[in-house]
């Protein structure tokens, strides 16, 4: 384990493009399972680039795309197979590929790859594998329940753990409290006003993602959307176009914030605060990246409190709050209060984001029932039920 950006897909091709060199070609003696189609196809370039002047060849296997090159490709004596799993296990069921020679495996991003959601696939593809082989995980972040289900596919495991858990110390983080509404021109003004190299804008959803790059493309910015909607040719035309700079801004869902590396992105900006930590330490982990520095800003509404303060426990410190002095935030206070004492004048969950009313304000109104604490429904209870004296 190691923090994003830090090298981990060269410190697995590296030895297993040394230990192939002494292998006869023609059979596939390493597999490298990722998430993502974009992964993927990253991971076979990167694997091209560094294998230099030797013989050893790869082959890129994912969904989306026909399989008639994958599989011309299996034919032309690959050693190196790096793949999806649903479209794996697809050419294993048509006996397309044999993976009886696989001597390493690497589940690369392995706290996702042993998620639920793949693990069905991962545990079918690792029976079609023999007993012989060595087993790598590879992740920026490993929860704890992914730690114990890893070390019950692995044999005696030894841990590498590179740094603490955390984004890279070259990433400057801010907050800058918002609405819902307030939103979208808020962005705007940030990026008006914010020298910036690329831009990566990280929001919830698919559809959304898509809405936002056609109303930036409409503020004149250079925008693209990458999201699971489109079809591999328009996420790979995105994605190559963000890299070469025919795009300055790229809109992605969290399909984008695993394992991308485009070394030109200054700014990550998340429009959505993300569901999880780990999810936050993988979207600001696309910039600052090789050491370089970058800047994660995060549009946070008071609904986003309690994740803010789980991802300043991370971090160790507290995360600035920003206020654009020229912008019209309207009755709206720009102040998010994630500490447990509440100043009068931060917004509180429920409210929009306005001024709290003091207690001197709030004292001759009666307490709701909702807002009662336990003590107080009780002792009203027994009141009703105490017989009158």
């Amino acid at each position: 384990m190691a923090q994003t950006g830090t090298g981990k897909t060269a410190s697995f091709l590296l030895p297993i493009l040394q230990k192939l060199q002494s292998r006869e070609p023609g059979k596939i003696r390493a597999l490298v399972l990722s998430p993502t189609r974009e992964l993927t196809e990253q991971i076979h370039r990167n694997a091209m680039q560094l294998k230099g002047g030797t013989h050893v060849r790869s082959v890129a296997i994912y969904g989306g795309v026909g399989k008639g090159p994958q599989v011309r490709a299996l034919r032309g004596r690959s050693e190196i197979a790096i793949a999806c799993p649903g479209r794996l296990l697809d050419l294993l069921w048509t006996e397309n590929i044999d993976l009886s020679a696989v001597e390493m495996l690497v589940l690369d991003e392995a706290d996702t790859m042993c998620d639920m959601g793949f693990l069905p696939e991962v545990k079918k593809i690792l029976e079609c594998l023999t007993a012989a082989r060595q087993t790598f995980f590879f992740a920026a972040t490993m929860p704890e329940e992914i730690r114990k289900l890893s070390s019950e596919m692995l044999n005696t495991p030894a841990t590498v753990e590179i740094g603490m858990i955390a984004p890279a110390t070259t990433i400057s983080h801010s907050l800058y409290p918002s609405t819902e509404s307030l939103k979208k021109p808020l962005l705007d003004e940030i990026l008006t006003h914010t020298a910036t190299g690329r831009v990566l804008i990280f929001t919830r959803t698919k559809h959304r993602a898509k809405r936002l790059a056609d109303q930036l493309i409409r503020s004149q910015f250079r925008a693209v959307a990458l999201q699971g909607n489109m079809s591999q040719n328009k996420r790979e035309q995105a994605l190559e176009g963000f890299r070469r700079g025919k795009f300055d801004m790229l809109v992605a869902t969290d399909v984008a914030s695993r394992g991308i590396d485009v070394s030109e992105i200054t700014h990550v900006i998340n429009f959505d605060m993300p569901n999880t930590v780990d999810a936050y330490i993988h979207r600001v982990g696309r910039t600052g990246r090789a050491g370089s520095i970058g800047e994660a800003f995060t549009l946070v509404t008071s609904d986003d409190r309690a994740m803010i303060k789980r991802i300043q426990t991370v971090l160790g410190s507290t995360i600035q709050q920003k206020r654009l002095p020229n912008f019209d935030y309207g009755a709206f206070n720009p102040v998010i209060s994630t500490g447990s004492h509440r100043d009068a004048s931060y917004p509180v969950h429920g409210n929009n984001g306005h001024r709290q009313e003091s207690p001197s304000e709030r004292s001759g109104r009666p307490i709701s029932r909702r807002n009662r604490s336990w003590k107080q429904r009780q002792a009203a209870r027994f009141t009703r039920l105490s017989p009158a004296r």
